[in-house]
């Protein structure tokens, strides 16, 4: 498998032949490439979103109609993107799982928030979510931005995910050391990637207390655009 960090929270996961873009926050990005858009977005057979705040949902309307994909998530927040922007979608809940190419998606549950600014004020796009990512018998979690939930031992227990994509930048998520604690504490990782950090001076700049926290297992910062192969 290939996972390759897009800034912020947005990833490229490739497992088998098939290739996702979950929460893809370009245009603005202070840590993405403008210029490597097309790189970033080439081959995609799906934009998953985690929930409707502007950094992770930005951009998936406009990679959908680009490359004729769909936008896969909360079934409020794709109802309300098939009604606004024309796309299609496949929307679904919390323990749903649907199919994008060799990829089996389930959503999972999170703590956090999930609107969009409107003229009158935010939208309501359903519950925030996360992602366990299943193909050939290995498993990603994708945590979307959460705090600590006693709710993880139970993915863990019904889906024993290898490696875990967490949010860890703080302030608005979890931070690295409270990362490090729902690691340990909830799951079996052998690999952990942080996300949501270093785009702003507000979130935590290094994953150094998350690798403290986390002996004998792999941490990796990834670097925007550099593939992880696993």
């Amino acid at each position: 498998m290939e996972i390759t960090w897009l800034g912020h929270s947005g990833f490229r996961i490739t497992m088998g032949g098939t290739t996702v873009l979950i929460d893809p926050w370009l245009s603005g990005n202070p840590m993405f490439p403008e210029g490597r858009r097309a790189e970033a977005v080439d081959g995609a057979a799906a934009v998953l979103v985690s929930h409707g705040h502007f950094d992770h949902l930005a951009d998936a309307a406009g990679i959908a109609r680009a490359r004729g994909i769909p936008v896969v998530g909360k079934y409020d927040l794709t109802a309300w993107l098939e009604k606004t922007e024309g796309v299609a979608t496949t929307g679904f809940n919390t323990g749903g799982t649907v199919r994008v190419g060799e990829i089996a998606v389930t959503m999972v549950a999170a703590s956090h928030s999930s609107a969009a600014m409107g003229e009158a004020g935010p939208i309501y796009l359903g519950s925030e979510a996360g992602y366990m990512l299943e193909h050939g018998g290995r498993t990603i979690y994708f945590s979307g931005d959460t705090d600590v939930m006693a709710d993880m031992a139970l993915f863990q227990e019904l889906h024993r995910p290898e490696i875990g994509i967490l949010s860890a930048g703080g302030h608005y998520t979890m931070d690295m050391a409270r990362a490090a604690f729902a690691a340990r504490r909830f799951f079996d990782f052998r690999t952990v990637i942080p996300c949501h950090y270093r785009t702003f001076p507000l979130l935590e700049q290094s994953a150094e207390r998350l690798r403290e926290g986390l002996p004998g297992v792999q941490v990796i910062e990834p670097e925007v655009l550099v593939p992880i192969r696993l």
